[in-house]
């Protein structure tokens, strides 16, 4: 049975590292890191590498049909013991340099651009929405793909084109809606709402393959359909919750300060692995516990 340092160490990101297997896999972990405002905090979340990998497999599984995938196995011989559960093996791929991020409701930084300008990444939205406002239709609200320790920026379309060209852009803007509006449909039916999801691709010679994470509480905001109210922050099952402590009184943190971030206290710590938890049990309909350890 191979172990972790049987493979070459190629990465370490925010949340995830990346091995190489062989010429064509490599192995994908998930950290129980997590990361707000472009910082990776000191304090780990229990379980979170473990829901991750298990929410991404549910949703590569359940939307497969819409374009290919990198995923080979999440059970597989050649997945260490030692990461068993958290890490998927992957096939390599040209990843493209641009965070795909398709929103259906209005939160975040596309609200920010909005009040500002009117508009999300170029796109022109009606006047009068706020806080959590469903947008008429979901739009396509690309960002550059930042080096760790810098702030991905919101790109209009025109300049993803400029960067991949405009027909391979077209594509991602096409998958990316395509993908959040089969993901969000599903999810309503589990009484959750996703707002927004963050998409990444990359090419297999010339095939268009997703890769990375698949809507899941890092890439993606979940609200309860139940308690959704317009012009309020809504309640989430995802790392809103951390941001919302680092940024409160209590924390001491100014995000603007240029230091890093405090450990997380215990109670927000578990009450993350909760809501981290409970998003994957309701949305996929299957017990955490069933998950491979």
């Amino acid at each position: 049975m191979p172990t972790l340092e049987d493979y070459r160490h190629l990465s370490t990101g925010k949340v995830r590292d990346l091995y190489e297997v062989d010429d064509e896999l490599l192995l994908m972990v998930a950290s129980d890191r997590i990361s707000a405002y472009d910082y990776v905090l000191p304090t780990p979340i229990p379980d979170k590498g473990r829901v991750l990998t298990a929410m991404s497999v549910f949703w590569f599984e359940l939307l497969g049909d819409v374009v290919p995938n990198h995923v080979v196995s999440y059970d597989d011989p050649r997945i260490p013991d030692e990461v068993r559960g958290r890490a998927l093996l992957v096939r390599k791929l040209q990843m493209l340099p641009v965070e795909c991020v398709a929103r259906g409701y209005l939160t975040g930084s596309g609200l920010t651009d909005y009040q500002r300008t009117g508009e999300v990444c170029g796109i022109a939205l009606p006047p009068g929405l706020t806080e959590a406002s469903m947008l008429p239709e979901p739009i396509f609200t690309p960002a550059s793909k930042a080096e760790q320790g810098e702030h991905d920026e919101n790109v209009s379309f025109d300049e993803v084109a400029r960067t991949i060209g405009a027909p391979l852009a077209e594509k991602l803007r096409e998958l990316s809606i395509t993908l959040y509006e089969r993901a969000a449909a599903h999810a309503l039916t589990r009484s959750m709402l996703v707002a927004d999801t963050k998409l990444e691709f990359g090419l297999l010679g010339d095939t268009i393959v997703l890769g990375d994470e698949l809507v899941t509480p890092d890439s993606s905001r979940f609200w309860p359909s139940f308690g959704y109210r317009v012009g309020q922050v809504q309640p989430s099952f995802d790392k809103q919750y951390v941001r919302d402590w680092l940024t409160s009184p209590e924390s001491g943190w100014d995000r603007h300060s240029g230091e890093q971030p405090p450990p997380l206290p215990d109670n927000v710590v578990g009450a993350t692995r909760s809501r981290y938890i409970e998003a994957y049990q309701l949305i996929s309909g299957r017990p955490f516990s069933s998950w491979i350890h």
